[in-house]
């Protein structure tokens, strides 16, 4: 017969219509601004700088290395190294970002930038709302933009926060052994022998 393939793709969709009214799980639409299905935990869609700590400036994990910025595909990204130094989250002197600007007319998601950053100091955002009115300025998001608190990170990626945390805990542990062994070394060295 010619049309039993209709005829079993009408059923399928017939059974489809009429359930989504007795079933709840079957209904697909969603009232978009007032319910919002969650989002997956490896969503990603811009990129945003984690600040460790109450001060964006002071916390942010960026050194201002540009792997992210000479990894970048589309190149949209832009860095501009600080004169000075400030102490990283383990304490030791290292350059900031005085600027980090992120165009994101240009950027395809692609999460390069966050591969190759080897201090986990750039992650994709799950924000999806950045309509804008104008199309030049107001699509460049500057660092106040994108410096977001790690809390915030933890909330919207709970699994790949918490191994982060655990890797730079780890790393702030062994650097501070090493400081102590190094320490009772020069203290052992100077002290007079009896």
């Amino acid at each position: 017969m010619i049309g039993i393939g209709i005829l079993k793709g009408m059923a399928v969709t017939a059974r489809n219509f009429v359930g989504s009214y007795f079933e709840k799980e079957r209904l697909i639409t969603v009232q978009y601004p007032e319910e919002r299905n969650p989002l997956p935990e490896n969503y990603r869609n811009f990129p945003f700088l984690p600040y460790d700590g109450d001060d964006p400036h002071a916390g942010l994990r960026c050194v201002a290395c540009k792997i992210c910025e000479k990894e970048c595909p589309p190149q949209c990204i832009y860095i501009v190294k600080s004169e000075d130094k400030k102490p990283d989250y383990m304490g030791k002197p290292q350059f900031y970002p005085a600027v980090f600007d992120i165009d994101i007319s240009v950027c395809m998601s692609c999460q390069i930038c966050v591969e190759v950053c080897p201090f986990e100091a750039i992650k994709m955002d799950k924000d999806f709302e950045l309509s804008r009115r104008e199309r030049f300025d107001a699509l460049l998001l500057r660092k106040s933009d994108l410096a977001k608190s790690n809390e915030y990170y933890q909330r919207i990626c709970p699994t790949d926060a918490a191994e982060v945390d655990a890797k730079l805990a780890a790393a702030a542990e062994a650097a501070a052994k090493k400081k102590a062994v190094s320490a009772a070394a020069a203290t052992a060295a100077t002290s007079p022998a009896r």
